[in-house]
């Protein structure tokens, strides 16, 4: 089989993270304070994070969807003003997202290969690997997968098509990103009937015409075809209801096809490249457990708000080496508790807040949460919840600005 090589190409154990837990989000209230987490988000290097992850769930997981840089060396900014006029680029408020920055080819794919190979350790024995990529490094990943999966393991290349503007006028317009799929064994979980899509009216039409018009074999035509390879989903554009402002977002019917095809409820997927969190988001919808972790704030907080709008508890930890600072006043902000309602008062950008009701000083357990909102720009200004005897508010501005008042 042929092998990739690189200039100091290696494989050595990484160090594990040492991961904290800082609080735990019980949206809306469901299930505080003693309901079991489905979910952790963790801010951290992936590579030490999963290596953390070992002693635990080696062998465990059973989905992980993986959307590193693509190697475009570029760098990609956030929108993060909220009620803009999505018509006017040159108005919106922008801040940093990520970068996708390599001294050179070498130095991506030895990013790559620690990481896939950490992978595979975490996969079960039934587990699969979807791993998305565009032309910039799809080819070399399909050599390094092939390496530490085994060729025998190659399920699928998937190609995800979409529409977007078609600037290049010297060759074809790229318009499709490359997802790789990988199996730990042969025994992995795919579930052909719960991705079925409906045939085309004219197939049917065909069909219900004539039996002997497919060489004698007649499709079930309730039950609908299995998809090819090649998918058509909508880009995240700027007016698309599932926008967060984060860039690179991955649409949810792209998602969620891939957990329902080889993932099963109850089951446990992972997402080490969460930015914009549809993955987790989407395993929260269809009852899977999951795993999501960036090296951004800007990505875990996003994927922490937009968690927040499902019925899934979750942890938020951080590597003890990553910083997590808030600070603990402001002349802009006023804080008010009248019997059970909290209300906010100030003239900050603030993104999204939330409240832990009875803080013992330790972990903050989130009890209540309001997001601004994308398209209106409306921010709910105050929250219901059951109070305790100490109520601490955390409050999280669109520029990434952290605060923590203890009441």
């Amino acid at each position: 089989m042929p092998l990739l090589h690189w200039t100091e190409k290696h494989h050595t154990p990484p160090t594990p993270a040492s991961v904290i837990l800082d609080s735990i989000l019980y949206p809306k209230g469901r299930g505080y304070p003693k309901a079991r987490a489905d979910g952790r988000v963790i801010l951290g290097d992936n590579l030490g994070v999963m290596a953390s992850l070992l002693p635990d769930y080696e062998g465990r997981i059973d989905l992980i969807y993986a959307d590193p840089p693509f190697f475009t060396n570029r760098k990609f900014t956030a929108r993060v003003g909220r009620g803009e006029d999505s018509r006017q680029p040159s108005k919106w408020k922008l801040a940093e997202g990520y970068h996708d920055s390599w001294t050179d080819l070498d130095a991506y794919l030895q990013f790559l290969y620690e990481r896939l190979s950490m992978m595979r350790r975490l996969l079960a024995p039934n587990g699969s690997l979807y791993l998305h990529l565009d032309w910039h490094a799809d080819a070399y990943a399909r050599l390094i997968l092939d390496e530490i999966f085994g060729a025998e393991n190659f399920i699928n290349e998937i190609i995800w098509a979409y529409h977007g503007p078609s600037p290049i006028r010297t060759a074809f317009n790229r318009k499709h990103d490359t997802i790789l799929f990988y199996a730990k064994g042969r025994d992995y979980v795919f579930n052909v009937d719960a991705i079925r899509e409906p045939y085309n009216p004219n197939t049917v039409n065909t069909f219900k015409s004539s039996r002997k018009a497919g060489f004698g074999k007649v499709p079930d035509l309730e039950r609908g075809k299995v998809p090819e390879d090649w998918w058509y989903f909508p880009v995240v554009a700027r007016l698309h209801s599932e926008r967060t402002g984060y860039p690179t977002q991955k649409p949810e019917a792209l998602l969620e096809r891939i957990l329902l095809a080889s993932s099963n409820k109850g089951g446990l997927v992972a997402d080490f490249f969460c930015g914009s969190g549809t993955t987790a988001f989407v395993a929260a919808k269809h009852g899977r457990k999951y795993i999501a972790c960036d090296e951004s704030a800007r990505a875990v907080n996003t994927t922490r708000a937009r968690l927040a709008g499902t019925k899934s508890v979750f942890t938020f930890e951080r590597d003890a080496q990553m910083k997590n600072e808030f600070a603990n006043k402001s002349k802009k902000i006023e804080i008010a508790v009248s019997g059970g309602i909290v209300q906010l008062k100030t003239t900050l950008n603030v993104d999204y807040w939330e409240v832990d009701p009875d803080w013992d000083g330790k972990i903050f357990r989130s009890a209540a949460q309001a997001q601004r909102h994308a398209r209106s720009g409306n921010l709910p200004m105050e929250l219901k919840t059951k109070i305790g005897s100490k109520v601490c508010v955390r409050l999280i501005t669109a520029e990434g600005k952290q605060f923590q008042l203890n009441i």
